[in-house]
Formats: structure tokens, sequence, C-alpha cells
């Protein structure tokens, strides 16, 4: 028989069971702690009101948000590693003839940094890809716009003129965070506008990169609901209930 909890211990334990999982099903915390499913949803209610969860159908996710911007220099020595190896996998899945279109941010610029083969065309709004891509066979365009130095990258009307006027056959964005319920966000507006113009001209599969520390995190702005992604690459520790709840809206969760 399961222990029956006073509200406040209820929901402390169904936070530490959402970021332990990093999700969890109404269904089985109202057999776990022995109440009903609406008292369970009541429970959802608060916790999403204190910003510790976000409700999804039939249960709810961890939710973290952040508001201000890294350094570049300190977001590429986070999770340095995985974003190599991500940035490694990414390059698998490339093929002869793509043209990409990737964005800015330090797990992109591994992706650049790891890229091979002929015959392919990037364009990027990720300055490092002027000192990362060696290859003389691989076209480099930048999308010009103005510079921003905090995270090497172009903006503005500029870049989307470019944008606007190009068709990737793939594109790999990096983003700040990966939310079920709000979508790939960042905190800078302008970062998230280039982004999106990206997805919204390629032909071809929607590949975000990010490490598992981004998952449940939500930012200031949105670049693009989850619905948009076709495949993530990310590394072992993302927490398994939210890569089943990825597959199972569609989307191919590759392990680096």
């Amino acid at each position: 028989m399961p222990l029956t909890l006073i509200p406040v211990d209820r929901q402390a334990r169904i936070q530490k069971l959402i970021k332990e999982q990093g999700i969890v099903k109404v269904t089985e915390l109202s057999k776990m702690l022995g109440v009903t499913e609406l008292t369970i949803r009541r429970d959802f209610d608060k916790l999403e009101k204190r910003g510790v969860l976000a409700r999804t159908h039939g249960g709810a996710i961890l939710r973290r948000r952040v508001k201000a911007e890294s350094l570049y220099a300190e977001k590429n020595l986070k999770h340095f590693n995985e974003k190599e190896k991500i940035g490694i996998a990414a390059g698998k899945i490339v093929e002869p003839g793509d043209t990409l279109l990737i964005n800015t941010g330090s797990t992109n610029t591994q992706v650049l940094r790891h890229l091979s083969g002929n015959n392919l065309c990037v364009i990027t709004s990720n300055v490092n890809a002027l000192v990362e891509i060696e290859n003389p066979a691989i076209k480099v365009i930048l999308t010009g716009g103005q510079f921003r130095r905090e995270s090497n990258s172009l903006i503005g009307d500029l870049a989307h003129t470019i944008l606007k006027n190009v068709c990737g056959s793939k594109t790999i964005i990096g983003v700040d965070g990966v939310s079920l319920k709000f979508g790939l966000t960042t905190p800078v507006q302008e970062e998230a506008a280039v982004a999106r113009l990206m997805i919204d001209q390629t032909l071809g599969p929607v590949i975000v990169v990010a490490d598992s520390s981004k998952m449940g995190v939500v930012s200031n702005f949105v670049t693009a609901p989850i619905d948009k992604v076709n495949i993530l690459i990310t590394d072992d520790k993302i927490k398994p209930g939210f890569k089943k709840e990825l597959e199972e809206r569609g989307i191919e969760v590759i392990i680096a």
C-alpha cells in the first residue's frame, strides 16, 4: 500500500521525481502516492505556478529557466566533451551535396570543426566557421549582418536578406533550451530570429544539437515549436523519460 502524504510532502516527492527522471506521468504518480489523478493534476498546477514543471498531455516535464546569456568563452568550456561528441555525430549525417544552414553556438562550432567530405556548402551566422572549416572543398558563406561579440554571431536585417534567398537541404540548430511545451528557446531575440529563418528556409530535416543540460530548459525567446524538429543529437545523460517523450512526437534522438 502506498503511503498517504500531506500535500506539501507529496509535492516535494513529485518535485524530486521529476528532477531525477525529467518527466512524470499522472497515472503512475496516482498509483505510487495513493491519491486520485485529479489530486495529482492539482499538485501539478501548484508546481507549475512555482516554475518547477510544465504540464504535458498525461503528465509533466521538468522546467528550468535561463534568463541571461553566458559569454561565449564560458559556454564553450561547459560540457565540452559532450559537445565535441555531438559535433562528430552531426558530421556523420551530413551527405555529399548538402547545403547546410548552421546558426551560432558553442555546440555548432564543434559541428563546423568536424564537417568533412566534398561538395558541401555551409551558410552560417557563426563567425567561427572562418577558422573551424579548413577543408577547401567546403564552400563557406557567411550570412553577413551585425556582429555580436558575445556569441561570435551575425544578426539583423542583412543576415535575414541572405537567408531569404537560399534553400538549405538540412539545417543544424544550436539552442539554449529544449522544452516539450515551449520548444526551442534562446535568451537573445535577434539570434532566435536568425535560427527561425534558417528553419523556414530548409527543405530537408531540422537537426537540433544540444547537450543533455539543455533538456527541459526554457529561455526568453522561442526559436521554433518542438514539432519543427526532425532529429535531436545529444549525449547519453538525457533522461530516459524525456527521450521517450521526444520519440513519441516523431523526433529521432541520436545519442552521441
